[in-house]
């Protein structure tokens, strides 16, 4: 759906008020290391990980629409970033879940989940 490469296109702009966009009111992330809850949460966070890692490109890979509905969808993917801390090349990836809703015929992004990705499993697990 095109909802989720406008909301990465928003987000490769470093500027908190693209990204805003594309939210819901009540949009709410959940990252790793911390829960946002409002507009000035999620705007805080992101604009510390946009200092912390500059130059940052945000990708959305191996996409896979969950439900895609009249006034909903929901889709999970691999993030990747690439950017600089400290002047030193840096990249990593972890598990995204976005979901939309369409309000007044706009697609919003109401709740996305990032975490690391899972650990490999030993063999003993298996």
């Amino acid at each position: 759906m095109e909802i989720l490469h406008k909301y990465i296109k928003a987000t490769n702009t470093h500027d908190f008020e693209e990204v805003r966009k594309i939210l819901h009111p009540e949009a709410m992330y959940f990252f790793s290391n911390k829960t946002c809850i409002n507009h000035q949460e999620i705007q805080s966070y992101f604009e510390n990980a946009w200092t912390y890692i500059s130059d940052e490109n945000y990708e959305a890979r191996e996409v896979k629409w969950l439900f895609k509905g009249d006034s909903s969808a929901s889709c999970i993917y691999t993030y990747f970033y690439e950017g600089y801390i400290n002047g030193a090349y840096t990249s990593g990836e972890g598990r995204a879940t976005n979901v939309f809703v369409k309000i007044h015929d706009e697609w919003l992004l109401i709740h996305e989940h990032l975490s690391a990705p899972p650990k490999a499993r030993r063999s003993t697990e298996q």
